[in-house]
């Protein structure tokens, strides 16, 4: 029979997880409810996140409050950076034209930081971690710290999106972008806050994964954002809170999968669980499919 314990402890690493899984999904999932357009670069916003990251404990030395608002200033200022030179001039473009800049937008960046380091870099120490022992369970600062600051960052995401009128502009340009210019919605605006967003979550992402896996590489964007991009489709990508399940999901079957057999196992089931899901609901958890007007 498992140890009770042993499932606890396991649990407490996939909340971690996924809730870095969570934040990055959630960049890809404003994009496409917003523009109906797959950002395959932010895998790579989340990377050169990491990146920022390690610059700013290393030569900047800032401790850990100031290095992550700096960093989600970075990343936000990139995200809005890509769309205004990659993705605005392929707006009315063909879908296959703008996927295709974002693959090419995530391999310059990847280029662009190996260009500076080659190999992997080790990111300072910006929280003293605690670790506490209770009831057979061993869990520590840096862990609440990250599932608190996550979840934190989800909800306010989620308030803005359904509470504001900025979220509400980008429900409406996402319902019928043709029309809303008409009702005095700044579109392009709206669509740079939208990206700005989205790089801002990549860069808390790539924060908190720098300080659970303290190590970056040039490439480590690559399948953790294909993961995220997985934890989207799986919750039902345009749905914020799909976002937010389907990451928490991801991280549970892969911490689960490595708990209990062969680690080699972990992105065999993963990506078998986005196939078998896209077969039995093609929209996701919570994605619905799109009403067309007759």
């Amino acid at each position: 029979m498992p140890n009770p314990s042993y499932f606890f402890q396991q649990s407490l690493n996939a909340l971690q997880l996924g809730s870095i899984y969570a934040l990055i999904a959630l960049g890809y999932t404003l994009v496409y409810g917003v523009l109906r357009m797959i950002n395959f670069a932010h895998g790579d916003l989340f990377m050169v996140g990491g990146f920022f990251c390690f610059a700013a404990a290393t030569y900047l030395g800032l401790s850990f409050v100031p290095t992550l608002l700096l960093v989600m200033a970075l990343a936000a200022l990139l995200g809005v950076l890509l769309e205004r030179v990659a993705y605005r001039p392929l707006r009315n473009a063909p879908r296959v034209s703008a996927v295709i800049t974002a693959l090419g937008c995530g391999i310059f960046l990847e280029h662009l930081v190996l260009a500076r380091y080659p190999y992997p870099q080790s990111v300072p120490e910006l929280v003293h971690n605690v670790t506490w022992h209770v009831a057979g369970l061993s869990f520590s600062s840096l862990q609440l710290l990250i599932v608190g600051l996550s979840v934190g960052l989800m909800l306010l995401l989620d308030f803005v999106v359904r509470r504001t009128m900025v979220g509400l502009a980008m429900r409406a340009i996402s319902w019928d972008m043709r029309v809303v210019p008409l009702l005095g919605v700044p579109v392009d605006r709206i669509i740079t806050f939208t990206f700005a967003l989205g790089g801002a979550l990549g860069g808390a992402a790539g924060v908190m994964y720098s300080l659970a896996y303290p190590v970056v590489d040039p490439f480590m964007g690559v399948l953790v954002g294909w993961k995220a991009f997985i934890a989207a489709v799986l919750g039902g990508i345009g749905n914020i809170r799909g976002a937010m399940l389907g990451g928490f999901l991801l991280g549970g079957v892969e911490i689960f999968v490595a708990a209990y057999y062969p680690s080699t196992y972990r992105d065999f089931v993963a990506f078998a669980l986005l196939l078998g899901l896209l077969i039995l609901r093609p929209y996701g958890l919570l994605g619905r499919p799109p009403t067309q007007k007759v």
